[in-house]
């Protein structure tokens, strides 16, 4: 009898942990990648303190996002013109309803959208 109950133990145990891992697997996913509006940030907020303390610079490759955790690199990819850059989030933020993220300056640059105030974007989030 003591051996029966310890193999059912065992069973439940082993499917409930393939259940996790499986349930983990798809949420990750699912939230791996997005597309949406975009803005920009600049010089004027250069030696601020973002939400995670360090002071900004427009210089730098960095993006605010309402929830993520401050350090997750991401990939944006602008939609238009393919062009991609790698930012790091350090701020929250944008506190615009339709819009999925902020970057600097030096990343819009890089995006070729430095003329433009919003852009569709796609994130990827790589960490």
């Amino acid at each position: 009898m003591g051996i029966i109950l310890k193999l059912l133990v065992i069973t439940l145990f082993t499917i409930t942990l393939n259940a996790k891992s499986d349930n983990n697997e798809n949420d990750k996913e699912t939230t791996k990648c997005i597309t949406g509006q975009c803005s920009w940030y600049g010089a004027k907020f250069n030696g601020k303190k973002t939400a995670s303390g360090e002071k900004f610079d427009s210089n730098k490759f960095t993006a605010a996002h309402k929830t993520l955790p401050f350090g997750t690199k991401l990939k944006i990819t602008n939609t238009k013109s393919g062009k991609s850059t790698i930012v790091t989030v350090n701020d929250r933020g944008p506190f615009v309803k339709s819009r999925v993220l902020d970057i600097s300056s030096a990343a819009a640059q890089e995006l070729g959208v430095i003329n433009k105030g919003i852009f569709t974007a796609e994130i990827e989030i790589l960490d």
